[in-house]
């Protein structure tokens, strides 16, 4: 299994909340071995019957219905004959894979106390146990899964509001139904979100997403805990797999999981009118109540950051991993200041488009492995192309010698294209994802804060990044990591790190290896 250490930048106040390994020691893997030969065959034997059961029996309930009945909520004869056969099939499932036991506390609310339910942390596609006690209340799910086999079946059922998390019409036309269907005094059955939109570790709780609390309704809060000796329920974005979370699992003789309702949270009419502001505040409570910080990290386009101010603070620096990836490809400090030199001196030329293909990436780097350029390629972009300012911008500042004002005194002329001294918000956007190594797209609000007249300068968004109390945390993830985190910037004799800084002509800065 991949490992993963536990050493954070020092910009990154709380653990990271999407990286997770089990971790078992020599006797608990040859006990997971020997149990697993037995009980995940067994159990993914009884699972898969009892899927098997369950899909024609959720088609039937809306078998036959015109489409304009499909859009409301089934009625009669078809909700209390099938409900309860598919809740009881719901749970036998669960009961398969080891989870025989699962304690509740507190109350679920009636409907029209609480039209939603948000449940939080989420570990894993096993959070689904929820819905048992929850009376298989309606789900939101992502589109796509409407094609899958049994799961598709259990939506149609379930007369789930669906997304297209590509589509932004289809995500309008899912706020539109969750609104509907929560202001509808008692129409529509009771809903269970998770707010936080991906599953973590549960270390923390990561920044709730608003559509849970849009519609300023009432909303019951729904704490999840696996107390067990062995954490193997979760299934996030780096570490344990689906399916080796779903192996330890089951072969554990049973999995421990707890439930509790909170108190229906009432907001304020500050809180309904702001839908953010809400979604903060739940998140704090929740998080109080499980012992564990509330913070701004989000999974966004796949990638872990923090939310400050619209900007996005990624979690793992690319640029630092860049770094890494040279240096396992042999580059010491002369060769990767080579490399920033031949870096810069394309993008200030102007004749050449800053962005490269793997091929001429590892051309520019004097690489041996062709391999190396297009994994840094891809810490960059999904499209197997870097952009030389974002590439040269991150790497100067991981290594130690570029402070933020001279970062940003080489950056700004590179995106300022109609070169009158003052950047637009479209070229603000781009200059800051070179800076972070993530893309921005939401610069409004630091825009706003620096800009004068209609003209942002070099000056002025200085003054702001260094100063502001908000952007001062920009700064600061500029800031060089700790040095036990980057092996490959060791001080040397002299106190010095390996690489050294002067200005060419042009303004900018290169490293120069201290002898």
């Amino acid at each position: 299994m991949e490992k993963h250490n536990c050493c954070y930048p020092a910009t990154q106040k709380y653990p990271h909340p999407f990286i997770h390994q089990v971790k078992l020691t020599r006797v608990q893997r040859i006990r997971g071995i020997i149990l697993g030969t037995v009980l995940f065959p067994l159990r993914m034997a009884l699972a898969a019957l009892f899927f098997l059961i369950i899909w024609p029996v959720a088609r039937l309930r809306l078998a036959g219905l015109p489409e304009e009945e499909r859009a409301k909520p089934v009625r009669g004869w078809r909700r209390w004959f099938f409900h309860p056969i598919i809740h009881l099939l719901s749970r036998a499932v669960f009961f398969s894979v080891g989870f025989l036991w699962v304690k509740v506390k507190g109350q679920r609310a009636d409907l029209k106390e609480a039209p939603v339910l948000v449940v939080a942390p989420h570990s894993s596609f096993l959070d689904m146990v929820v819905l048992c006690p929850a009376q298989l209340a309606m789900v939101v799910s992502r589109s796509e899964n409407a094609n899958l086999p049994v799961i598709g079946a259990l939506l149609e059922f379930n007369q789930s509001v669906l997304v297209s998390r590509k589509d932004p019409e289809s995500r309008k036309k899912a706020v539109t139904q969750l609104q509907e269907r929560l202001t509808s005094n008692g129409y529509w059955p009771q809903m269970l979100m998770f707010p936080e939109g991906t599953t973590t570790n549960g270390s923390v709780l990561i920044k709730f997403k608003p559509g849970a609390f849009v519609a300023g309704v009432p909303v019951q809060p729904v704490l999840l805990r696996y107390p067990n000796k062995l954490d193997t329920v979760r299934w996030t974005y780096r570490g344990t797999t689906w399916l080796e979370a779903l192996w330890h699992t089951t072969s554990q003789p049973y999995t421990n999981m707890t439930i509790e309702f909170l108190p229906v949270y009432n907001p304020s009419q500050e809180e309904k009118n702001n839908p953010s502001l809400y979604a903060d505040n739940v998140q704090k409570l929740m998080a109080k109540a499980l012992g564990v910080p509330a913070t701004d990290y989000v999974l966004e386009g796949g990638v872990p950051v923090s939310k400050l101010g619209g900007l996005s603070l990624p979690l793992e620096s690319p640029a630092k991993e860049t770094l890494s990836l040279l240096h396992r490809n042999g580059l010491g400090s002369q060769e990767v200041d080579e490399a920033l030199c031949r870096m810069i001196d394309r993008c200030q030329s102007g004749g050449q488009d800053s962005k490269v293909k793997p091929e001429e990436l590892a051309s520019i780097l004097k690489l041996s492995d062709e391999q190396t350029a297009v994994d840094i390629c891809g810490l960059y972009s999904k499209d197997k192309t870097v952009d030389l300012r974002h590439l040269y911008l991150g790497v100067s500042a991981v290594t130690g010698h570029a402070d933020p004002k001279t970062l940003l005194h080489t950056a700004f002329p590179l995106f300022d294209r109609e070169g009158g001294g003052s950047l637009s918000v479209e070229e603000l956007s781009d200059l800051m994802g070179a800076l972070l190594g993530v893309p921005q797209h939401n610069t409004a609000q630091l825009y706003s804060s620096t800009s004068s007249d209609g003209q942002l300068t070099e000056e002025n968004l200085l003054q702001v990044l260094t100063t502001h109390p908000t952007y001062l945390k920009v700064s600061e993830h500029l800031q060089p990591q700790q040095a036990d985190s980057q092996p490959s910037l060791t001080p040397v004799a002299n106190g010095k790190s390996g690489y050294g800084n002067v200005h060419n002509g042009k303004g900018s800065i290169h490293y120069k290896k201290n002898e």
